[in-house]
């Protein structure tokens, strides 16, 4: 072994699982002390690979290098003796036991605890200050953020003295400002010498983070280039084996009457927390009004009343007629009635149910519609067609509806959610995160559904926590902070920087005087959707 052996060299690795061939003959050279990125669309054999790197699957043909050196790892303790560490992107972490305990579990130094909680406290100390990754070792993991919880699995693998770290979609759950701290971590990591391999489909991470960048596509390696020669254009031609648009491709907006008008509208939570404080908003036929802001801020629960799914107080009318805020009528059945279709920002837990297939799920809420009945009983063979249909149309791939839901990659399990409620040809459209966890080609043509309904006269409230998603969407931008709007924007004379300001309750430009208060006032702000996330995730 040298010192230029590759920290991680994979030779032929092929996997398949039944007919589904993941990997197909892959070879990959990681240098220690880079990070590496893996891309690709969701299901191009990624995470498969990884997987393999680290234990989970064995591969049936091929071979893994690790510093120079051939290794058998068979399963995720081989991993780990060979320094290798992995971060999923569904945390392995015990919620009900502390960030300590899951520290230890599986590298207890005996058959008494107490020593080995003590190391581990002094070396998550000396771990939190090395790498800006402090987290209270004694808090239950239900009670963290997700940006906490992935601090914890990372310490995690430095605790057991990982060199080579691995992390599959580390954003997917993460705000930007999470996402951010994120990335200072991954560059200490870096400059202590440690190999990082990050897989992603998000473009803006590859170019901001990463050394080297390797591109695969349906289970093989289409590329490896250096970062800095290469280009976000370039790398989702690769991705996707044709020509990306990048940015949102519409006209100016031609609004025209208010569909939806919204006055003092305040919701409060069930346990007593206010989070709309007296907002009010129009929303035009014709447009695209997004609401920009850090999670936590009041955002979901103006789309979740507006959608029937909270109530609220203030008034709220629909095309000139009133709607319910509580009580009978202001549930999402009503919602529907009056042309309002909602998409969720969790599709998993509120758009779909993973059981059922893809043609239950294209009627869920509207299957009281004449269409679907056949005297008592509903019509299925007329809704099977009828989702057929609606796959083909949106993309779903594979364009099965007898498919269940979570036998479906994110991104199409979204559009599955998007055909069903743009399908009934609103006048309203509520959708929430369109594009979270969506690959590339996903993400196109989401944003091109979002903008020909615009184009064909309907109203539509966009709620994302991706910055450059609502500014390249939305015809005027709202801001939201701590349960108010601060602030209406025009997107074409605003930039990111003002509406980060914005977003953590600074109206106008600070003076030098001013800054330390705007740094104090983002660090309420995380704070703040800290434990918004972390309630949620409880």
């Amino acid at each position: 072994m040298t010192d230029t052996a590759p920290a991680i060299e994979l030779k032929g690795i092929s996997k398949a699982f039944g007919p589904v061939q993941a990997n197909k003959d892959i070879s990959i050279r990681v240098m220690p002390g880079t990070i590496h990125g893996i891309i690709g669309e969701n299901g191009a054999g990624k995470s498969t690979l990884m997987s393999i790197l680290y234990g989970f699957y064995k591969a049936d043909r091929g071979e893994i290098w690790v510093n120079g050196e051939k290794k058998s790892i068979t399963d995720s303790q081989a991993a780990i003796a060979a320094g290798i560490g992995m971060v999923f992107q569904h945390f392995k972490l015990v919620e009900n036991f502390s960030v300590v305990e899951n520290i230890i579990l599986g590298a207890e130094d005996g058959a008494f605890l107490r020593p080995s909680v003590s190391k581990a406290r002094k070396s998550l100390k000396r771990l939190a200050e090395e790498y800006e990754m402090h987290v209270d070792p004694d808090m239950l993991i239900e009670n963290l953020s997700v940006g906490h919880q992935q601090r914890v699995e990372i310490l995690k693998a430095l605790y057991r003295e990982a060199n080579i770290l691995i992390l599959d979609e580390p954003t997917g759950v993460l705000t930007p400002a999470e996402a951010d701290h994120l990335f200072r971590i991954l560059d200490n990591l870096r400059a202590e010498g440690k190999t990082v391999i990050l897989i992603t489909h998000k473009l803006r991470e590859i170019m901001e983070i990463t050394d080297t960048v390797s591109v695969m596509r349906r289970g093989e390696m289409t590329a490896t280039v250096k970062t800095a020669e290469t280009s976000p254009e370039e790398l989702a031609e690769l991705m996707v084996g044709r020509k990306v648009l990048l940015r949102v491709d519409k006209t100016p907006a031609q609004p025209g009457k208010t569909v939806l008008s919204v006055k003092d509208l305040h919701v409060t939570d069930d346990k007593g927390v206010e989070r709309v404080k007296g907002v009010s908003l129009d929303i035009r036929a014709g447009e695209i009004l997004g609401i920009a802001g850090v999670a936590g801020n009041g955002q979901s629960e103006v789309m979740n009343v507006l959608g029937g799914i909270m109530e609220g107080r203030g008034e709220i009318t629909m095309n000139g007629a009133p709607l319910p805020l509580t009580g009978a009528g202001s549930d999402g059945a009503a919602r529907r009635k009056a042309l309002i279709a909602h998409v969720p920002e969790d599709r998993q837990r509120e758009g779909l149910i993973m059981e059922f297939t893809a043609w239950e799920n294209s009627v869920f809420g509207y299957h009281r519609d004449p269409r679907w009945q056949s005297g008592p009983l509903m019509n299925n063979s007329a809704i099977q067609t009828e989702a057929a249909g609606a796959m083909e149309r949106f993309d779903v791939r594979p364009p099965d509806p007898n498919l269940a839901a979570k036998s479906f990659s994110g991104g199409n399990q979204q559009k599955i959610v998007l055909a069903r409620e743009i399908e009934r040809n609103p006048d309203l459209l509520l959708v929430g995160q369109p594009t979270r966890g969506v690959d590339i080609g996903a993400i196109e043509f989401i944003h091109q559904e979002i903008v020909r309904l615009r184009d064909q006269g309907k109203a539509i409230l966009l709620v994302s926590v991706e910055l450059d998603e609502i500014m390249s969407l939305s015809d005027r931008i709202a801001v939201m902070f701590d349960g108010k709007i601060m602030g209406l924007r025009d997107p074409a004379e605003t930039d990111e920087r003002e509406l980060g300001l914005l977003m953590a309750g600074i109206a106008g430009e600070p003076d030098k005087e001013d800054w330390k208060a705007v740094e104090e006032n983002l660090a309420a702000v995380e704070a703040a959707a800290d434990q918004e996330e972390g309630a949620h995730n409880g």
